[in-house]
């Protein structure tokens, strides 16, 4: 489980890389967050040598790797991810196999977008609350439990309120999950306006030193825009 693409390239396909080292028939699970054409790619080369791959990222955080309760999002074939499962579903609530390899990759994409706009849209949901003088922890127990509830809320919510930003996911991870989200989507021609907007937050946020915080501490940027800072009591 690596941070990005070049880390997996080198890694697996390097000098002294793994599959350097690895004998016919081995497998090699892939679980770093990385764009879906170099997981393509790496399994592709591992292939001709009898290798076979999957491409497995995750989603849950420190506290969901913690807990083995990890969302694992798998691409591959099925009867090298049913020879897997056991090993993976260690480390994982949910782990599935969401089609050939690239398709881990493709979903964990998916997933970034999803989590990047509810923080975002949190944020901006807690800073309009502060300026109207409405306590935005009062809010966030109105809304929690109706159709605006999310876990994306229910870890990130009480951090923005207590001035929580050590990482738990970096910003700088997002930052580079939602360059391969839009790195693919230009592949694809397919335009993803807000996740274009939401990596523009991000930039600006590593400009300003907060590159290692958590990612609820896309807050800071709207509240900059806004001048107000959300805390409790409003």
């Amino acid at each position: 489980m690596l941070p990005d693409s070049a880390d997996s390239e080198i890694v697996i396909l390097g000098p002294q890389g793994v599959l350097e080292g690895a004998k016919p028939g081995s497998r090699i699970i892939d679980m770093s967050s990385i764009a879906p054409s170099v997981s393509q790619n790496i399994a592709a080369k591992c292939s001709k040598k009898d290798v076979e791959m999957l491409d497995a990222p995750v989603s849950g955080g420190e506290p969901g790797a913690i807990n083995g309760a990890l969302a694992i999002m798998v691409g591959g074939k099925q009867s090298v991810f049913d020879e897997c499962y056991d090993l993976m579903k260690v480390m994982g609530a949910n782990v599935v196999l969401t089609g050939d390899i690239g398709a881990g990759g493709v979903t964990k994409l998916a997933n970034q977008i999803i989590v990047a706009a509810n923080i975002e849209a949190l944020s901006e949901a807690l800073v309009l609350s502060q300026k109207a003088g409405v306590d935005p922890a009062r809010v966030f127990d109105a809304i929690r439990g109706g159709l605006a509830g999310s876990a994306v809320m229910e870890a990130k919510g009480p951090m923005m309120l207590d001035r929580n930003f050590n990482a738990g996911f970096r910003i700088r991870l997002h930052q580079k999950d939602l360059r391969n989200v839009l790195q693919t989507a230009q592949e694809l021609n397919v335009p993803l306006p807000v996740t274009a907007l939401v990596q523009q937050m991000l930039g600006s946020l590593v400009n300003h030193g907060e590159a290692e915080a958590d990612h609820s501490a896309i807050l800071h940027f709207l509240e900059q825009m806004a001048e107000v800072e959300v805390n409790r009591g409003g």
